[in-house]
């Protein structure tokens, strides 16, 4: 309200006719000055009455027309610079040389009056830009005790959408923000008002900074991802800069079941990365979940918890979280405590490796769709550690599937990567491998040579936006601690979702599946690391190569330097959904399958690495390892075809 009030009271007191006659009363000021000091310091030279009073007419006169012809009454008072001095120099300069002239062609001019012209022209400019500067100053602490008084933010709006007018009903009630109005870009000087509060235009960074500081703003409020998109390199870039918040509205994904008060949150790299949103045909998802016993493997993860919260909102009869990181799952637990007070779930400690645990979680709560997220996922990290990759990413996941034929299951929902298409390391190789093991027991289901009725489907996506141990959380991390923030090659790129995103087409992909499908989903455009690396360097405020550096490290064992498309019409067919695909693989015979996994888990508890790693090349021969130490092994595998 006193901010408020103080605007008010600005664009009334402060008008451009005011600030016009303030201007040439200080010019005359400063000639009657002059003389008047002159006269007390050198008295030989003390002018009459006569000639001050002459000389203050035409001082007065003439500054009316120098700084009207300058326009200084014209110049915003908290944006003045360099150039805006030499505006002020030139009026008082031409101030002092017609009152020269008019002096001169009066028969009064002498060198008394010379010296009172050239102090004139130095205490008129002085006074002119003096003022100004305590009228900033002046301004600036009463802008700054204002807001230090009020712990609301001052937030703009951007855009005229209906999200962004619905947006203003949503913080009416709240104490934490007060808006100010509408910010628009386009042509200045629009104008107009939308419940009450003011639509303030700009078209370019001096519009934006003149409009940041005028109205003390310390938050710009985004009603839609694509607003937020289409003003990265303007807006958020400005703000970011001047330690000015940039919020934006939770979407439908982030708001917890039973919640009234929705607050905006921070904009995060992830909303700037978004696509077009997704249709999803919920009603059906829900209609197939509703009164369900859903198990999730890995449900403590990035993937899997994700899972878990959209479960939780489909009215499942119960939801079985299966994991055997205990701190995750504690966290989640609470989570779902207090966010789902009426969800029936159970956690439950174990590991996909350990059969017995396996069968205990499965005969106990007897699961009717199992989502089965659990899995090593780190490149490098599976690269060192090859055996536990097989163990965890192919051994847990044929356990898995047989206990879901055991007990009955009606659907299993494997979530693989976009790593087992062509994979160049352990990791995208050990999805593949899983892949074929579902996929060849699904087949052997449909084919009466195994006794069963679950329905298998497999998922592949890319990297997702923000999960355990990925890029984004690494790079905030090392922006946070001043730099340098790594990336491995300036040319990698990956393909980014986020992970409601993918979740909800899981979702999808298991309503809508016949059986043994590997559903590809669309990830639209592949983003450069680098690229990503300096978006987020300009969010939290700072300049790239300047406060933040970036290393480029060169790239890890198994690392692709491009991700390849999964999607494309050469290798997968279309589905019932548009972002979708059906992928075309090779089709194995599950007796096969079945032998080849078990031999892989005898020589990986043997931690036979050579004969492990040349067995499953010999089983995927589209896996060319790629910076790696089993570069070697394709080297033998080639020259035994060979031969």
């Amino acid at each position: 309200m006193l901010f408020a009030k103080l605007n008010e009271l600005k664009s009334k007191y402060l008008s451009k006719r005011l600030i016009y006659a303030t201007d040439v009363f200080l010019s005359v000021l400063a000639s009657v000055v002059v003389l008047l000091t002159v006269n007390l310091l050198d008295t030989s030279r003390s002018f009459a009455g006569r000639h001050i009073l002459l000389y203050s007419i035409l001082s007065a006169g003439i500054s009316a027309v120098t700084l009207l012809l300058t326009r200084c009454y014209r110049i915003i008072i908290r944006h003045l610079g360099i150039k805006d001095l030499v505006r002020f120099a030139t009026a008082a300069i031409g101030k002092v040389l017609l009152v020269a002239v008019a002096m001169f062609a009066f028969g009064r001019f002498s060198y008394a009056i010379g010296i009172v012209l050239v102090l004139d022209f130095f205490l008129t400019f002085f006074l002119l830009i003096g003022v100004r500067i305590l009228m900033i100053v002046a301004y600036d602490i009463v802008n700054q005790r204002i807001l230090e008084r009020n712990e609301f933010k001052r937030v703009l709006v951007y855009g005229l959408s209906d999200k962004s007018v619905a947006s203003i009903v949503r913080l009416h009630s709240s104490p934490h923000y007060k808006v100010l109005g509408f910010l628009m870009p386009g042509r200045t000087g629009k104008g107009g008002m939308i419940d009450q509060l003011p639509i303030i235009n700009f078209e370019n960074e001096d519009d934006i900074n003149a409009i940041l500081s005028d109205y003390g703003v310390n938050a710009i409020l985004f009603a839609k991802e694509t607003d937020a998109q289409a003003e990265e390199d303007r807006l958020i870039k400005i703000c970011s800069h001047r330690g000015i918040k940039c919020l934006i509205m939770p979407s439908v994904d982030e708001v917890v079941e039973g919640q009234t008060i929705i607050r905006p949150r921070e904009i995060k790299v992830e909303d700037l990365l978004g696509r077009n949103e997704i249709k999803i045909s919920m009603e059906k998802i829900i209609e197939n979940f509703k009164d369900k016993v859903v198990m999730v493997t890995g449900a403590a993860g990035s993937i899997g918890s994700e899972l878990c919260r959209q479960l939780a909102g489909f009215g499942i009869k119960r939801l079985i979280l299966f994991d055997n990181a205990e701190t995750p799952m504690h966290n989640l637990r609470l989570e779902l405590e207090d966010n789902y007070p009426n969800l029936d779930f159970v956690p439950v400690i174990g590991d996909v490796r350990q059969i017995p645990r396996l069968d205990f979680a499965f005969r106990t709560y007897k699961p009717q769709v199992v989502f089965h997220a659990a899995a090593y996922k780190h490149v490098p990290l599976m690269e060192e550690n090859p055996c536990e990759a097989v163990l965890v990413n192919v051994i847990g996941s044929r356990q898995v599937a047989d206990k879901c034929i055991e007990y009955g299951v009606e659907k299993m929902v494997m979530i693989s990567t976009d790593k087992a298409v062509n994979p160049t390391n352990i990791m995208g190789c050990t999805k593949r491998l899983a892949e074929i093991y579902v996929q060849s027991l699904g087949l052997a289901l449909q084919n009466g040579t195994v006794k069963g009725k679950t329905t298998f489907v497999t998922t592949r996506f890319g990297n997702v936006l923000g999960s355990n141990g990925s890029v984004i959380p690494r790079f905030r991390e090392q922006i946070a601690a001043g730099g340098p923030v790594t990336v491995t090659h300036p040319d990698i790129n990956r393909f980014f979702m986020t992970i409601p995103e993918a979740c909800r087409l899981v979702m999808e992909a298991a309503t809508m599946a016949t059986g043994n499908e590997i559903f590809v989903f669309d990830m639209g455009k592949p983003v450069k690391i680098d690229t990503l690396a300096r978006r987020m360097i300009h969010l939290a405020g700072f300049v790239p190569d300047e406060d933040i550096k970036i290393e480029y490290t060169g790239l890890r064992p198994g690392e692709k330097l491009y991700e390849e498309v999964l999607s494309n019409e050469e290798n997968t067919k279309p589905s019932f959904h548009e972002r979708i695909r059906i992928a075309e693989v090779r089709e194995y015979d599950y007796d096969e399958a079945k032998d080849v996994v078990n031999r892989l888990e005898t020589l990986s508890r043997d931690v036979d690495i050579p004969d492990m790693v040349r067995l499953m090349k010999r089983t995927v021969p589209e896996y060319k390892s790629d910076h790696s130490r089993f570069e070697i092994y394709d080297k033998e595998l080639e020259a035994e075809r060979t031969e």
